[in-house]
C-alpha cells in the first residue's frame, strides 16, 4: 500500500502572492526553491506528507507541466522508495507510466548549500482526468524533512485525506486504488482508497477534479481567525472541530479538522 507523499496547489506566475497568502494565514513556508525544471516552490511540512506551492518563475525556463495546468490542487504525489521498481509495477499493472525523471534543487542548510534530489514516475494525463498523479523518489529527504520547518504557528499537523469527483467514481477508484496497491470500498458518499497514512476518496461529481484535500490541525482557533480576518479567504463552520478553508484567487478549497 502506498502512502501519501505530498499534496500540489499550483500558484502559476502567482507566488509571491499565494507564499505572502499562505504565510499570513500561519503556515511555515520553506525558502523558496528553484527546480532545475523550470519551477519554484514553497513546502509546508509536516512529519509525513506535506503542502506544496508550486508555480513557474518571472524569467527563465518554465516547466511546461506546470504551466498547463490550473490553479489550485492540482498534485496527488505518492511516495515510492524506487522509482525504476514502481515504474516496472505500474507499466505490469496495466499503465503507461512516464520516466523516472530526474531533477534537483538547490536547499541550504547552516550555510552550506546542498542539491535536493527527485525521480518522479508519472502517468498520461489521461490516465487520471482529475489531475497529476505522480509518484516521488526522494534520494535526499533529510533536506526536505527538516526540524526547523515542522512548528506552525497555525497549528498544521498532517494531511489527512484528498477527495477526487468523477462522473464514474467506482472506475475511478479502482484505478486509483491499482496504481496505489490498495483496495476501493464503497462508502456513504463514494469509495475511500486507504494509502498507508491517509485516505483517497472519491466521491460523484459532473466532471473529474481535485475537491479538497483535509487537513488536520491541533486546533482550528488560529487558522479560523486569521481566515475570517482576511478579505481574499474565506472559512465555513462545519462543526465545532471542522471548517472549509476558501482561497479563491486560486480557485482552492481546504477542509481543515482539529484533533481535538
Amino acid at each position: 500500500m502506498a502512502a501519501l507523499d505530498h499534496v500540489v496547489i499550483n500558484t502559476l506566475k502567482s507566488m509571491d502572492a499565494a507564499a505572502d497568502l499562505f504565510a499570513a494565514l500561519g503556515f511555515t513556508l520553506t525558502p523558496r526553491g528553484y527546480h532545475s525544471l523550470g519551477s519554484i516552490n514553497h513546502l509546508m511540512m509536516t512529519p509525513g506528507a506535506y503542502l506544496e506551492l508550486v508555480g513557474v518563475p518571472d524569467t527563465g525556463r518554465q516547466r511546461q507541466e506546470v504551466l498547463d495546468s490550473p490553479f489550485g490542487l492540482n498534485g496527488l504525489v505518492l511516495r515510492t522508495f524506487d522509482a525504476d521498481a514502481t515504474r516496472d509495477r505500474l507499466a505490469a499493472s496495466g499503465f503507461t507510466p512516464a520516466g523516472p525523471v530526474a531533477f534537483s534543487r538547490p536547499v541550504e542548510v547552516e550555510g552550506v548549500e546542498h542539491d535536493a534530489r527527485f525521480r518522479t514516475v508519472r502517468f498520461p494525463p489521461e490516465t487520471f482526468p482529475a489531475g497529476r498523479v505522480y509518484f516521488c523518489e526522494h534520494l535526499t529527504p533529510e533536506l526536505v524533512w527538516r526540524p526547523e520547518w515542522m512548528a506552525h504557528p497555525n497549528g498544521f499537523l498532517a494531511i489527512d485525506s484528498f477527495t477526487v469527483s468523477s462522473p464514474e467514481p467506482e472506475e475511478e477508484a479502482r484505478r486509483l486504488a491499482t496504481a496505489f496497491e490498495s483496495t476501493a470500498t464503497p462508502v456513504d458518499d463514494g469509495w475511500r482508497i486507504p494509502l498507508d497514512d491517509a485516505d483517497v476518496l472519491v466521491v460523484p461529481g459532473e466532471t473529474a477534479g481535485f475537491r479538497t484535500a483535509t487537513l488536520r490541525f491541533s486546533s482550528l482557533d488560529d487558522i479560523a481567525a486569521r481566515a475570517q480576518g482576511r478579505s481574499d479567504a474565506g472559512w465555513q463552520v462545519l462543526g465545532t472541530d471542522a471548517g472549509v478553508l476558501s482561497l479563491p484567487a486560486f480557485d482552492l478549497n481546504l477542509t481543515c479538522r482539529s484533533s481535538r
